[in-house]
């Protein structure tokens, strides 16, 4: 029972005295009893406004992405030169920053069964396989376009200890973070540059297989990047890539609704844009250049990896925690992103692309 009800019901118990007086304390009580009640709403209406008002102001500063696309200020690289020197990344996602492989008796399960940084290593080892890289032999020589801190490069190194592997990536705190890495696993095949992806230094006709895992969502030019990694590949070569790609809107415009998603999933994390699993078949297509050209959706396979993402950090929040109020921020926004990219793909307004290509054999 709230207090001012109990002062009305202490009221009605107080004997009645005869005359004017008992008349005046039926009057005033009341009046005392509102006046105490307004007082006490009063106390409570600017701290619920603030919450609102704050509550307001906040939702429209994670509405409007922070970190846009900049090719001239190297945003790529610079974004990830800040997540290597923190390290949260790493200590979440582990060497592999791409999405995980769940099986489809995994999801029946419970995909937070799984291991998160497993489930990364299970997604390179399906797109070995189904890029046909498991099946080479002999002293390859492998590119691993946008290698991050290069767990896959390792990975495939270590798989194929007589191939030659290169990473490639803007950042130079990730070529640093995995060269030490390689060293540290004794990985010598293993090597790194900081490199653009769409002016490659090397040769035409320089590698046998041409990987590409995520790094397409950053590139400006899709046709240059294709283009770029169809230059060094070998005739006879396998390309192999993953990214995510939007929906096709070639029969179906993007709503308004759809399109502001889409800009938010673009200049969050630095991405210039998306483009369909269609379209980039047809830039594939349209090189000329490959003998096969055969594409897939993993959404089905890699959808849980968003938020599971999410729930490694919320078991585990001390990183984040222990490295003040400035990364607690970025966490957040990091967060809120990553649910919107699982709701993206839920609904089909995004797709998880796979490609793979082989190069027609040398002219003679």
């Amino acid at each position: 029972m709230r207090w001012w009800l109990l002062l009305g019901v202490a009221g009605a118990l107080v004997p009645q005295v005869p005359g004017r007086v008992r008349v005046r304390a039926s009057r005033e009580a009341p009046r005392a009893s509102t006046a105490l009640a307004a007082a006490a709403a009063v106390r409570w209406v600017a701290p619920v406004a603030a919450a609102v008002v704050g509550g307001v102001v906040l939702k429209k500063r994670l509405d409007r992405p922070s970190r846009p696309y900049d090719r001239a200020a190297n945003s790529v690289g610079r974004e990830y030169d800040a997540w290597t020197r923190e390290g949260i990344l790493e200590h979440y996602w582990g060497e592999h920053i791409h999405l995980g492989y769940y099986t489809d008796e995994e999801m029946r399960r419970g995909y937070l069964l799984k291991n998160f940084v497993e489930a990364k290593y299970n997604f390179t080892e399906r797109m070995m396989e189904w890029g046909g890289i498991n099946d080479l032999e002999g002293p390859l020589k492998i590119l691993d376009v946008g290698c991050g801190i290069g767990g896959t490069t390792r990975y495939m190194a270590s798989k194929l200890p007589e191939a030659d592997v290169t990473g490639i990536t803007l950042s130079s705190e990730q070529v640093g973070r995995a060269t030490a890495l390689a060293k540290a696993r004794e990985i010598p095949n293993a090597k790194f540059q900081v490199m653009d992806a769409l002016r490659m230094d090397f040769p035409d006709n320089s590698f046998d297989v041409v990987w590409g895992c995520e790094s397409g969502e950053h590139m400006p030019d899709k046709g240059e990047y294709v283009r770029e990694m169809t230059r060094v590949l070998k005739p006879n070569g396998k390309l192999v890539v993953a990214t995510w790609c939007q929906r096709d809107n070639a029969t179906q415009s993007f709503t308004a609704e759809e399109e502001q998603a889409l800009d938010f999933l673009y200049s969050e994390w630095t991405h210039p844009y998306f483009i369909s699993i269609q379209d980039y078949d047809r830039i594939i297509r349209d090189t000329s250049q490959y003998a096969t050209v055969e594409t897939d959706d993993w959404t089905t396979n890699t959808i849980a990896s968003w938020r599971h993402s999410i729930w490694v950090g919320v078991f585990d929040p001390w990183p984040v925690i222990r490295a003040g109020p400035r990364m607690w921020w970025k966490c957040l926004r990091d967060g809120i992103c990553l649910e919107r990219m699982h709701r993206a793909f839920k609904r089909g307004l995004m797709e998880y692309g796979m490609f793979r290509a082989t190069k027609k054999p040398a002219a003679t």
